[in-house]
């Protein structure tokens, strides 16, 4: 299918309409940037969004109980299977952030300007693009605009749709727009997660009179030394990462209380709950630990594990979706590269719908830092481009011309 989308008139008048209308590309992508978008915070971006895809002619725009904006595109077989392509609402960056975009030539600056607000840019160009040259497709085209994609968010706008949306038992491919991806980058697999905040509470003192009692900062110290020891498998993937760590009052106090953050990855399921197992096994025994070599005379040390983050692990079997994600990027030069990591094709991939994730097209770095920057020129983002039009009308069935 792909050699005679990219072949055929209808695809080569879709991509000179990318790029008549770059300039205005660039435009939505400036003005949603300057749209805070902060995580649980996605409302005014959404709505502004959902005005955007009225704009472009969907039907049927909705923003849900949980703020993911939906539209769709309607297909010859309208009513069947649907192909969704997403991108997600939020940025990492809180309340209060600076997202004034800087221009210098084809360099956009600006936290969050390409993860992922680009992807909602691209969106809306794909969809003029193929309302200019009239393509039609067999299936429904679902556009969803996700919220809670980032860190704490946990997927949370996607799990909802799949659990929740009468759209969801139609969807037979997802395609998510994400970045900065290499683009010649596929993924097929979503790496899973699990997060916790572990907090070790005691009774705390003064640090000279009350010497020798518990300390929840000793007991707190020693799980992320032990978590920091394990032996982890290079394949699949599996990781172990101490990130953040918070607690005390005072330089001559024993604290009272102290927390850190874990991040355990895998690209395996077993792996994953293998790890999760030691690792709680290992805060556990740091707070026997702790109780055990120092005097509870005033209190022991007690401990909380809370899940923050869990994140499934799952992955696309070879098939119609990814052949054409690897004949789409050899078609622009490239080789195409297969991957593992987070993002909210995840979700679907546990449930067993085929999913990718796929650069927006075009070079972009520093994500997830005030300094984040993306380029526009068109002689390089088209091509790239090119990737996430042509699989998206490859698995909707485009009546090509």
């Amino acid at each position: 299918m792909i050699p005679a989308l990219l072949a055929s008139a209808s695809f080569g008048a879709a991509m000179n309409s990318l790029a008549q209308t770059h300039e205005r590309f660039i435009s939505e992508l400036v003005t949603l940037t300057e749209i805070p978008s902060p995580p649980f915070k996605e409302e005014v971006r959404g709505q502004a969004y959902r005005d955007m895809l009225e704009a472009a002619g969907l039907k049927d725009v909705a923003i849900d109980s949980i703020g993911n904006v939906t539209g769709v595109r309607r297909g010859k077989a309208s009513g069947g299977r649907m192909i969704a392509v997403s991108a997600h609402l939020d940025t990492v960056f809180p309340e209060g952030t600076d997202v004034t975009v800087r221009r210098e030539g084809f360099r956009l600056s600006a936290p969050g300007v390409g993860d992922n607000t680009r992807g909602l840019a691209v969106i809306l160009a794909y969809l003029r693009a193929l309302d200019a040259v009239g393509m039609e497709t067999r299936d429904d085209i679902l556009v969803l605009a996700s919220v809670g994609e980032e860190g704490e968010g946990d997927l949370r706008g996607m799990r909802h749709f799949f659990a929740n949306s009468t759209y969801r038992d139609r969807i037979a491919a997802l395609v998510c727009l994400d970045g900065p991806t290499p683009a010649n980058t596929v993924v097929s697999a979503g790496t899973g997660s699990k997060r916790y905040r572990v907090t070790f509470r005691g009774p705390g003192g003064h640090s000279f009179a009350d010497h020798g009692i518990v300390n929840p900062m000793i007991a707190a110290a020693r799980a992320v030394v032990e978590l920091g020891r394990l032996s982890l498998p290079d394949d699949p993937k599996t990781t172990c990462s101490s990130t953040v760590i918070k607690g005390g009052s005072s330089v001559n106090a024993i604290p009272a209380e102290v927390s850190l953050m874990v991040d355990l990855r895998s690209n395996s399921a077993f792996e994953l709950a293998d790890l999760d197992a030691r690792f709680r096994e290992i805060v556990l025994q740091s707070c026997h630990v702790e109780n055990d070599s120092r005097s509870i005379e005033k209190g022991i040390i007690a401990v909380e594990i809370a899940l923050i983050g869990d994140r499934p692990a799952g992955g696309t079997a070879v098939g119609e979706l990814t052949r054409s994600a690897a004949a789409a990027i050899a078609a622009i030069g490239q080789t195409p590269v297969f991957s593992s990591f987070s993002t909210d094709a995840n979700v679907a991939m546990s449930l067993g719908v085929p999913a990718v994730t796929l650069s927006w097209g075009g070079k972009g770095g520093d994500a997830h830092s005030l300094t984040e920057w993306t380029d526009v020129d068109p002689a390089t983002t088209l091509p790239e481009m090119s990737v996430g039009l042509a699989v998206l009308l490859a698995c909707a069935g485009a009546d090509i011309k």
